[in-house]
């Protein structure tokens, strides 16, 4: 991905098929879709891809356990097909995790056994393992920090983990080996009309200023939480379709969940459940579910909800973790499609619809199902503009750095194949070799890659997406910058103004995730 050469293309092709806006998992989803199908392609993202929610999930492919509690068997049902495809289709960001439900009351077994064993059932042949019976010396075995008093034994089950953010990375190169533009950093500005109906968008490139009129036979809002801002766009008057909803992750040291099983808590306070989650050598604990009015950027966890998270985990494990043991805490919001009642029980099932003008709206969904709203996006568009109907592809193919039997124990192991491509750069210069900070497995060759082939412009851009660093302990992440800025200010050919405004412009970002100085109420 060639910042320059694709921005050029804008300026030498008179018309797309398909253009784009929203580079999170549903639009990098669509422009995959569309490329493949040998659609003319261009996508714009506002910030950088997976900026917003798609780089801030609790980072499972899975038919969703609350959503078979809920009764919506159809949406478990797809997402289970799904989770399967995308472990075929990646397998080297796609792992099976085995999760553990520990039972302290005599109903839990059998109750959730019997919905876990339904849960085998609908996956079918894309399944990842039988749901397990377990003694209580096998439950502690599979997860030894958990609470001995009273447990009774557990239930192991198996789902999908991945790396959100590195996904879409890889799914932004996918769709550019297809053909497809795919620019960060790019504002639509307005759509072009004619005759009432939209042709095209104006943008404008943020980092240069320069500006751009892109002619498309369809335009597709994939903007997520932000759909709303969209669809006003076109018509300033729009009803609202989004209702978000604030869910937030707190991130561990691996001592507090020291072996590679999960644990699962199937019912909270607010009715969610709540996972604890073996990542990239930390554990994710997380969700809330909080309705906030407005959908920002950078959304902040409030206190009440990191105390409600600390709160309910502590319950379980037997060394129970404080403010002092987080070492990131990160907000995401889910795009949930409006309806009455709590935010936990709206909507995550997808919803395609085609405003007077032709816009194209994809609104709701989630990770697991990116691939299933792409398809049906496309079908749409296809239909719309009289596009040579082509059928998907994307049901059977590899996405960018497809790799077999992967070894997640390696440090690179989320480049896939482009794993051997930045070993050559360390080969051909060791120094490139060393680690950017000692508490993370990163080295700065992976910041050439980053910068060379992965579109990455800013300092923030590598600590929180193309590496993890901003998610898995904010502050070493902070004392990575300067080194970050350097090694990239050199690539880019930027002065040292421009370092310094880097790391202080990521320093305070960085401090919406740390949680403040203060203990959890005994």
């Amino acid at each position: 991905m060639k910042r320059k050469e694709m921005t050029d293309q804008l300026a030498v092709t008179d018309q797309w098929d398909i253009c784009v806006i929203g580079g999170g998992a549903t639009g990098l989803g669509v422009a995959v879709d569309a490329a493949s199908r040998g659609l003319r392609t261009v996508l714009f993202e506002r910030f950088d891809f997976a900026k917003g929610t798609s780089s801030r999930s609790t980072k499972l492919v899975h038919g969703g356990v609350r959503y078979l509690q809920q009764g919506n068997i159809r949406l478990v049902m797809d997402a289970l097909s799904e989770r399967g495809l995308m472990m075929k289709n990646a397998p080297h960001l796609v792992k099976n995790q085995s999760f553990v439900i520990p039972n302290y009351e005599w109903w839990e077994s059998p109750f959730y056994g019997f919905g876990l064993k339904a849960y085998d059932w609908m996956a079918g042949n894309l399944g990842l393992g039988s749901t397990e019976f377990l003694s209580l010396e096998e439950t502690l075995a599979a997860a030894p920090t958990l609470d001995p008093n009273g447990l009774r034994g557990g239930i192991r089950y198996h789902d999908g983990q991945f790396d959100d953010s590195r996904m879409a990375i890889h799914l932004a190169m996918t769709a550019a080996d297809h053909g497809a533009v795919v620019l960060n950093y790019f504002t639509v500005e307005e759509f072009i009309k004619e005759s009432e109906d939209i042709s095209g968008v104006m943008v404008t490139d943020s980092l240069t200023g320069s500006q751009y009129r892109i002619k498309a036979k369809a335009v597709i809002n994939a903007t997520g939480v932000f759909s709303d801002s969209i669809l006003k766009m076109d018509v300033p008057d729009a009803a609202s379709v989004i209702s978000p909803s604030q869910g937030i992750h707190l991130v561990l040291d691996k001592e507090f969940l020291p072996e590679d099983t999960a644990i699962m808590i199937p019912r909270t306070d607010d009715g969610r459940v709540l996972f604890a989650v073996p990542w990239h050598h930390k554990i994710i604990i997380g969700t809330t579910d909080t309705p906030v009015e407005q959908a920002e950027i950078e959304p902040k966890a409030r206190e009440e909800e990191i105390d409600f998270v600390l709160q309910h985990i502590r319950d379980y494990l037997t060394k129970e973790p404080t403010y002092e043991d987080i070492r990131s805490v990160f907000c995401g919001l889910r795009p949930l499609m409006k309806g009455t009642g709590k935010t936990a029980a709206l909507s995550r099932d997808h919803q395609i619809t085609v405003s007077a003008s032709g816009l194209i709206s994809i609104t709701g969904g989630k990770w697991t199902t990116y691939r299933r709203m792409a398809e049906d996006t496309i079908n749409v568009a296809i239909q719309r503009a009289n596009l040579s109907m082509t059928p998907s592809l994307t049901a059977t193919l590899p996405i960018h750095g497809y790799l077999e039997e992967t070894d997640f124990n390696s440090a690179l192991y989320y480049y896939g194949t482009d794993q051997e491509h930045i070993l050559a750069l360390v080969k051909q210069q060791p120094s490139l070799g060393d680690l950017i900070h000692d508490h993370f497995p990163y080295i700065k060759a992976e910041i050439h890659w980053a910068v060379k082939e992965e579109m990455c412009m800013t300092i923030e851009d590598f600590l929180a997406r193309r590496s993890r660093m901003l998610f898995l302990d904010a502050r070493a992440s902070v004392e990575a910058a300067p080194v970050v800025a350097q090694v990239m200010s050199a690539l880019l050919r930027k002065d040292e103004s421009w370092v310094s405004q880097q790391i202080e412009a990521y320093s305070f970002l960085a401090k919406n995730y740390l949680p403040s100085d203060k203990s959890v109420n005994e």
